[in-house]
């Protein structure tokens, strides 16, 4: 009787994490666009770039990240198309590191994420510097599958997942905002699941008028 009762708690608590038009899936449904790309040790940089303060780029190997600052993540992960999946440990560098290494400009406001094949997924700065966002190396304790987003995935789990690009390369500081790969193709440049902002038109005021995201 007493697990039926905590099963039953832990049910309504998932529940009220599952943001409106979301519906909650067991497991963790691989979903990307394209190829899984083939990693290549020795050719994989993640670099840092455009609008740095210094106005340098920088970059680390895969070895190198391992030097950096690291922290375990908690969260849940919500697709855009409708599944969430829940309570995903996320081991990685926390993106607030990856600016204290390389600050941007003053100027800056936004930043664009690159992962292979060209995917891009542009972020707020202010989402990028968000407590739980982060670049992941790890899930529940083992290594990212490829599938996944191995070597490296940026996850922001307050977003939708199409603003968490896997097989990450390159964060470029932006002074403006500019649409990624998605967002070019009817996505909502912002993405907050909590308001269920899937999609481009959404983003229009009374008017008609696109709005700044």
């Amino acid at each position: 009787m007493a697990s039926d009762r905590q099963g039953t708690a832990e049910a309504a608590d998932a529940d009220r994490r599952i943001p409106p038009g979301q519906r909650h899936v067991h497991g963790w449904p691989v979903s990307h666009y394209g190829p899984v790309p083939r990693f290549r040790p020795d050719r994989w940089t993640l670099r840092v770039h455009d609008a740095t303060a210094d106005g340098a780029e920088h970059s680390w190997t895969f070895d190198e990240l391992a030097l950096l600052p690291h922290v375990t993540v908690v969260a849940d992960l919500h697709c855009a198309s409708g599944p969430t999946s829940t309570d995903h440990e996320w081991y990685g560098i926390p993106a607030t590191a990856l600016l204290d290494l390389v600050p941007p400009a003053p100027e800056v406001t936004h930043v664009m994420a690159w992962a292979e094949y060209g995917y891009s997924a542009n972020l707020r700065l202010a989402d990028f510097t968000a407590a739980q966002t982060l670049l992941a190396t790890h899930h529940n304790g083992e290594p990212l599958t490829a599938e996944h987003g191995f070597p490296l995935r940026l996850v922001v789990p307050h977003l939708y997942g199409y603003k968490s690009p896997k097989w990450l390369r390159a964060v470029e500081y932006l002074t403006e905002n500019r649409r990624g790969f998605w967002e070019e193709r009817g996505y909502h440049n912002i993405a907050d699941p909590w308001k269920e902002q899937r999609y481009s038109y959404q983003e229009q005021n009374e008017d008609g008028a696109v709005r700044e995201a």
